[in-house]
């Protein structure tokens, strides 16, 4: 009888293990997936020096394959920081002391096989702005570096404050869709390597208040 059975069960286990072996592999494929595209906040202060109050920020940006691609093909792909500091009231809306905001526009440029990066305090169209400075780099890790270390903003000054008031600031950032071409944007549908967006808040001390 163990003859029997034996061939039996293991006729029975393979597919099983078949199946197992390929649930594996999706879900390996898929945490993988997922991890492609991100952004996140390393890490967010003010500091004070003389008379002003001056926003840094490190960020953790990993763009996906989707966007890799466009940008391999020559598609611009446009980012955008802000910071707001904001004055607390009880009794109403807060009140927005003053805003500072970036504007990044990255290109892959074949001939050359360098990355530009374009840094503007307005929104950069297709022609750019006066106003932006321009950098070429070998790689794009480098180019990212430039948006991922943001460092020096002047946010407002200490005049702007208020002493016996609490504040914070309010951090945004965000790939452009909208500065895609019309085409392109109609394309994307929900596509996870695009959702790239963050915000956070600080709360300022009372040391960089005063």
């Amino acid at each position: 009888m163990t003859g029997f059975i034996t061939p039996c069960w293991k006729n029975t286990r393979q597919p099983f293990e078949r199946l197992w072996r390929h649930a594996l592999l999706l879900a390996l494929a898929l945490v993988g997936v997922a991890a492609t595209a991100s952004v996140e906040l390393e890490q967010i202060r003010v500091d004070r020096q003389e008379a002003e109050l001056l926003l840094h920020v490190n960020l953790r940006l990993d763009l996906g394959p989707a966007v890799e691609e466009a940008l391999s093909k020559g598609v611009p792909i446009h980012f955008v920081a802000e910071a707001e500091l904001m004055r607390d009231r009880w009794y109403w809306y807060d009140r927005k002391l003053a805003q500072v905001s970036r504007h990044y526009r990255l290109v892959h440029q074949p001939l050359t096989r360098q990355w530009r990066l374009q840094v503007s305090s307005e929104p950069i169209n297709a022609g750019g702005v006066g106003s932006s400075i321009a950098q070429a780099f070998d790689s794009l890790q480098a180019a990212l570096d430039v948006i991922r270390r943001q460092s020096g903003w002047k946010l407002a000054s200490a005049a702007d404050l208020d002493p016996d008031a609490r504040h914070h600031v309010l951090y945004r950032f965000r790939l452009d869709i909208s500065q895609l071409p019309r085409p392109f944007q109609i394309s994307l549908g929900n596509q996870q390597d695009w959702n790239l967006s963050l915000t956070r808040q600080m709360r300022l001390s009372s040391e960089l208040v005063r």
